[in-house]
């Protein structure tokens, strides 16, 4: 059986897991989500799904902004 929950294959392509690029950048949940969905959406059976999971979290990243209400960073983040 595949593995589903510990690195599945629509993990592993390319060089780098998602995971790894959104703790390097200092991403917050809501744009990890959205570099997450994109990241995956062609390797898996619910590309467009995964588009507008990403389209969701990034409009709700963009209306926070818009009203001020940015996250605050975790301590020594």
């Amino acid at each position: 059986m595949k593995e589903k929950v510990d690195h599945p294959d629509h993990y592993n392509e390319g060089k780098f897991e998602a995971i790894d690029v959104i703790f390097d950048w200092g991403l917050d949940f809501c744009l990890g989500n959205v570099v997450k969905y994109i990241s995956r959406h062609k390797h898996k059976n619910a590309s467009l799904e995964d588009l507008k999971k990403a389209r969701w979290y990034l409009d709700y990243a963009i209306k926070n902004l818009e009203e001020n209400k940015v996250p605050k960073k975790i301590e020594g983040k």
